[in-house]
Formats: C-alpha cells, sequence, structure tokens
C-alpha cells in the first residue's frame, strides 16, 4: 500500500486530508508530519473545533520530527506548512523519492529552487503546485474567452482580491499566522498569489512590475497589507496594461476579474459566483456557478495530481510554473521597495 505524507496541518493541510480521504478511500496509508501540534479540527467553513487532534480525527500516523517521517519513505508528500518553508520541505522529500504537491506559492524565496529543480529532474518527480483557482470553471471561461479572441485586442485587465484579515481564521489570532509574519512568508504578495497567477496563467510573463503600498492599515503585522500592481505586458500576444490589487483590510470580502477588449469584455465575480460577457454581434453571456461548491476545485486538483504520479504526465500547474510565478512576486516586492518599476530580465 502507498504511502502519502503531509507536512502540516493547518486549514488547508486537513482541507487536503479530507479530499484525499475521499479519493483515496482507504487504499492509501496517510501520516502527517505535526510541529506545532495544535489541538484543532478545522472544517470546511473554516470553523475551529477545540480539543481533538487532526491525526485523531483523520486517523493519521503521527510523526514529530522530519527524519523520521522521511523513513517512513512516503511515496508522495504534500507540502502545506509555512510558506517559507515549501522549498526546504520539497527538497527533503524530493531527496527521498517522494512525488510532491506544494500549496500555493511555490516560497517567498528562489534560495535552494535550483536544487529543487534538479532534484524533481533527475529522479523524475511528479511536482505540482496548489493554485486551485485554475481549476474554477469561471475563470476557465474567461480565459477561454480570451485566448479564443472572442474578446478581440485585449486593452486593460483588472484582478482584485480584498479581504479582513482577522475573519479569515476566526479560529486563530491573526497576529499569530503566518500571513501576518515576514519570516514565514506571509503579506499580501504571497498569500494572495493566486491573482498573479492567475494572471500568469491567462496573459504570460508581463514585460514590467510596478507595485505600490505597504504595511496602511492598523492590523498588527510586519508585513505589507495592501497592494496595487501595475503589469505591462509587451509581446506578441498581448501589448496592454493589467492591474491587481490585493489586500487584508476590506471587511466585506470581494474578489473579481474584469478584462475588456476591442470587441467585448468579460466579468467574473467570484463571491457571486456568476459571469457576464458582452461581446460586439453576439448575444450577451450569463452564467451563474451555483453549483459549483469551493471544495470541487481542491478535488479536482488533487485528483488530477494523484493521476499525474500514477501515469508520470506533467502535472497542470508544474513547478515550472509555480516558479515563474514566485518570481513576478518578487519583482512586485522589489518595485514595492524600489517604487520604480522593474523589468524582467531574462524572460
Amino acid at each position: 500500500m502507498k504511502k502519502l505524507l503531509i507536512c502540516g496541518l493547518g486549514s488547508i493541510g486537513q482541507r487536503h486530508v479530507r479530499q484525499i480521504k475521499k479519493l483515496t478511500n482507504g487504499t492509501m496509508q496517510l501520516g502527517a508530519l505535526r510541529l506545532r501540534n495544535q489541538k484543532i479540527v478545522i472544517n470546511d467553513k473554516l470553523e475551529g473545533i477545540k480539543g481533538k487532534t487532526p491525526e485523531e480525527q483523520y486517523k493519521l500516523k503521527l510523526f514529530t520530527e522530519v527524519e523520521a517521517a522521511i523513513e517512513w519513505h512516503p511515496d508522495i508528500v504534500f507540502i502545506t506548512n509555512p510558506i517559507s518553508m515549501h522549498i526546504d520541505t520539497a527538497i527533503v522529500a524530493a531527496k527521498a523519492g517522494g512525488n510532491i504537491f506544494i500549496e500555493k506559492p511555490l516560497d517567498c524565496s528562489t534560495k535552494r529552487l535550483d536544487e529543487l529543480e534538479n532534484l524533481v529532474e533527475k529522479k523524475n518527480l511528479t511536482c505540482m503546485i496548489g493554485y486551485q483557482l485554475r481549476y474554477h470553471p469561471g475563470y476557465k471561461k474567461v480565459r477561454e474567452l480570451v485566448l479564443e479572441g472572442h474578446l478581440g485586442k485585449i486593452t486593460y485587465a483588472d484582478l482584485h482580491f480584498g479581504e479582513w484579515l482577522p475573519g479569515m481564521h476566526p479560529y486563530e489570532d491573526y497576529r499569530i499566522s503566518h500571513a501576518a509574519k515576514k519570516d514565514q512568508g506571509g503579506g499580501v504578495i504571497f498569500c494572495l498569489s493566486h491573482k498573479i497567477d492567475l494572471a500568469y496563467w491567462i496573459f504570460g510573463f508581463p514585460f514590467s512590475v510596478y507595485a505600490v503600498g505597504g504595511k496602511l492599515s492598523e492590523l498588527e503585522m510586519d508585513v505589507e497589507d495592501s497592494v496595487d500592481i501595475l503589469f505591462e505586458y509587451k509581446n506578441n500576444n498581448f501589448n496592454f496594461p493589467l492591474h491587481i490589487h490585493l489586500d487584508f483590510i476590506q471587511r466585506k470580502k470581494k474578489c473579481f476579474i474584469n478584462v475588456v477588449g476591442e470587441k467585448g469584455s468579460v466579468f467574473f465575480d467570484y463571491c457571486s459566483n456568476n459571469l457576464s460577457a458582452k461581446i460586439s454581434n453576439k448575444k450577451d453571456l450569463n452564467i451563474s456557478y451555483d453549483d459549483f461548491q469551493r471544495n470541487d476545485m481542491f478535488l479536482m486538483e488533487i485528483k488530477d495530481f494523484l493521476s499525474c504520479c500514477e501515469s508520470k504526465r506533467i502535472t497542470p500547474i508544474p513547478l515550472n510554473e509555480g516558479s515563474d510565478v514566485l518570481k513576478i512576486c518578487l519583482l512586485a516586492h522589489k518595485s514595492l521597495i524600489s517604487n520604480k518599476k522593474e523589468i524582467f530580465d531574462g524572460k
């Protein structure tokens, strides 16, 4: 029987465990590496149930030391610990020959990235980055309309995500969460990098990045809590500005994408699950995705990953794409500090 190890049992780690158990139905041995050992079970509604450990709830073999977990010889390793630990943990897993799923983002630094890339290639390992929003049919429809040319020449795009950090994980004090800590890869650029990934997935690498914002609120954290980023696209396919807004401040969650072209425009509101498009010489498009549940994205990405592990196919979100998104995030950070437009020098 194959073994699967999950490194970190916070909210996303526990969510992944539930999806894995549904998909594998007892055909895998499941273990967990835990360093904090908090007694709290977190459900799909992000409600914390204290007094019981996740390993008890989900019947996982518990490891409290990395060495012991690796000596268990897991075939698959899920990296769901703090962002700053992702690449280091993945390298340990890769050296042991484990296929790797890394929760987004890949990391907050490219230190040792080359080492991980070389190990994955040398050992022919399966690797996937957990940008699950790519699996939402709303975002897939936006991408389809853009890439199939229905909107014509793209002239502008806007991606927005804002949510009050203390309300994101109500079961814990936000001040001790990794999102609020610089040394754990916190801040909106890394923690909310889904929007940066979506821009990359739909439009590719930007020519330049300019970011403004920083620590603007009274939230008790040592990282940026609000950022506006301008991507400049200059290539054979696209030549236009793209705006991304990210913040931890808005009390009412807001999450959308708006793309404007010469022949039409499309707007998708993630919070209401509604998409609307107006395209010249075509009937207006209005789609509701009310039947699509948030967990569906996690189920689909994990199903794809496990299938790729079996078939040795390249995953839908491979390591090199996670690396590209990380480099864009780092360039946004660099611009935030320099207050200058930063241009890619190798892409």
